[in-house]
């Protein structure tokens, strides 16, 4: 009998489990995926959970246990990977726009307003000129303190040391002839000038020291401050960055291709891609020009009833400038050239020139030496660069016919990549226009748009190039 009630109790249990089967196996699902969630396992391979990022010993990073995927590159901040947009963009004919090119992979800033305010900084001047000879006093009592009247007195203050360079200072004794530099003290500054004492001067009526004769035109270097035992204080040094604007231009291109252009049977595959390479090509070479030598102004336009925004090229944002005679370009114009460009700056090593085709042939028939020579090529910013060393720095050189074209062949630009800055208020993009529904045209469209300037952070770190 109780055989029997096992039995039917059995039954019982597996119809009640028939049942409600999909119930049960719902929830036993259930419960593995959440045990599984909770374990930090995924329903793939559980290796990828296992995965570790560790620190290399030059700063690189490695995946261990686990393979590299987008995911783990994007968790640990890397920017290895590009974003769609951007990597089709630089390598559009990248050797046409150095500019633009450079700029893009310079990590542009977002502005909110397409009217950027930015700061420039710039160090201190540290050479000035005397404008008028001065003459020793027969006394020498006069002679060992004398007022001096610069071109830039407000580049000195008192305690500064300042060398001649080429003016000859004396020896211990006042009276020999120097090989080394006269060498100044300033002990006062006032409206008149600064009053100056000679560290190796001349003797004057048994007076020693005494500041001997400065030619006119005599230029002046500003070395460091000398102070005395019991001095606490020193003059005020202050340096206020400078502010300067831009606008943002509004840069579009738009391309098109009707619905039997599309299906239609072409000789060659020549789709809405190939035009928008094109496009993006075209779009980058106006912007190279606007970005170089466009300028700065609002427009109202009075058939759209609005202001268009016209952004200022860096050509005129540089703070130096080289002129140079195309008949007499030689290697000590190069190396003038690139002293100008390397000294008085706070800028880096390795700068960019590119210019029109007739300085980059001058620069190319100069006869190199082991001081100044010409490199093989350099790949930079995905461009293709020849490098020119020299004691000063490296110039990464390439030709632009942005220059040709718009009519400064001689003309070039040294550039400092470090302090070349662009703002994009909207970042470089595509978007697809439906003027099929719109019932304006049987096409698909795509217009490119992107709102953006470029600013120099110091201008001295950049040189404009010139033919006389």
């Amino acid at each position: 009998m109780k055989n029997i009630q096992n039995i039917s109790s059995e039954c019982s249990l597996w119809q009640k489990f028939m049942k409600h089967r999909s119930t049960i196996l719902l929830l036993l699902f259930m419960t593995i995926a959440i045990v599984l969630l909770l374990s930090g396992c995924d329903m793939g391979d559980s290796s990828i959970a296992l995965a570790a990022v560790i620190a290399g010993t030059d700063g690189g990073k490695h995946i261990v246990d686990g393979p590299l995927t987008a995911d783990t590159v994007r968790q640990t901040g890397s920017e290895l990977m590009l974003n769609e947009i951007d990597r089709q963009i630089v390598k559009i004919r990248p050797m046409a726009t150095p500019i633009d090119q450079i700029s893009r992979y310079a990590r542009p800033k977002h502005s909110q307003s397409m009217i950027v305010d930015y700061y420039t900084g710039d160090t201190k001047p540290t050479m000035c000129t005397l404008p008028t000879a001065y003459t020793a006093s027969n006394e020498g009592t006069e002679a060992q303190r004398v007022v001096l009247k610069t071109d830039n007195d407000d580049m000195l203050a008192v305690s500064d040391t300042l060398m001649l360079p080429g003016v000859k200072g004396y020896e211990a004794d006042g009276t020999t002839p120097s090989d080394k530099n006269l060498v100044l003290y300033v002990a006062a500054k006032d409206d008149s000038g600064i009053t100056v004492m000679a560290l190796n001067g001349i003797t004057i009526d048994g007076v020693t020291n005494c500041v001997p004769p400065i030619p006119a035109k005599s230029v002046i270097i500003r070395m460091g401050r000398a102070a005395t035992e019991l001095d606490v204080q020193t003059p005020q040094f202050e340096s206020l960055p400078q502010k300067s604007q831009n606008y943002c231009q509004i840069f579009k291109m738009q391309v098109e291709q009707s619905t039997l252009m599309k299906i239609g049977d072409k000789e060659v595959d020549w789709t809405l891609s190939d035009q928008e390479e094109a496009a993006i090509y075209d779009m980058r070479l106006g912007m190279e020009k606007s970005f170089l030598f466009g300028t700065k102004r609002q427009l109202y336009d009075y058939r759209k009833k609005e202001n268009v925004m016209f952004t200022e090229g860096i050509w005129y944002q540089a703070g130096k400038d080289f002129s140079y005679s195309p008949d007499t370009f030689d290697q000590d114009t190069l190396i003038s050239m690139m002293r100008v460009a390397f000294t008085g700056n706070a800028g880096s090593k390795r700068k960019v020139l590119i210019g029109g085709s007739a300085l980059i042939e001058a620069i190319n028939k100069i006869d190199y030496t082991k001081v100044v020579n010409a490199k093989d090529t350099v790949t930079k910013w995905g461009i293709d660069f020849t490098e020119i060393n020299s004691k000063f720095g490296r110039l990464y050189v390439l030709l632009s016919e942005v220059f040709d074209e718009c009519g400064m062949e001689s003309a070039g630009m040294i550039i400092d990549p470090a302090y070349l800055q662009k703002y994009s208020h909207l970042p470089f993009g595509t978007e697809a226009l439906d003027l099929k529904s719109a019932g304006v045209r049987n096409t698909d469209a795509l217009v490119l748009t992107e709102a953006s300037c470029l600013v120099l952070r110091y201008p001295k770190a950049h040189v404009r190039i010139t033919a006389e």
